[in-house]
């Protein structure tokens, strides 16, 4: 039996094909949390403040995520954390 051909082999086509999409969309969900330097967390933070999203606990020096219910002690932390939580819950919302 001859062997056969391999460029006329296309069974694994799909698969990449499949792994491609798979990267696409794992680019396209992620969040870049690189550019939050402390101004932009800072100022992110104040926002959420005035929107009750988040509550400062000032004996133990913390901020409170309150839909998660998370405390942190960085501004910056918590804001990688919200930009973060937000796609995760907007993700969850399109697969709806």
């Amino acid at each position: 039996m001859d062997d056969p051909d391999p460029h006329d082999d296309t069974s694994a086509d799909y698969e990449q094909f499949e792994t491609e999409l798979l990267a696409q969309d794992r680019d396209v969900n992620g969040v870049n949390t690189a550019d939050i330097d402390d101004t932009t967390a800072k100022s992110q933070i104040n926002e959420l403040l005035d929107a009750d999203v988040v509550t400062p606990v000032p004996e133990d020096r913390v901020l409170v995520h309150e839909p998660s219910g998370t405390a942190f002690d960085s501004p910056t932390q918590l804001a990688v954390f919200h930009r973060g939580w937000t796609v995760a819950c907007d993700a969850d919302e399109e697969a709806e």
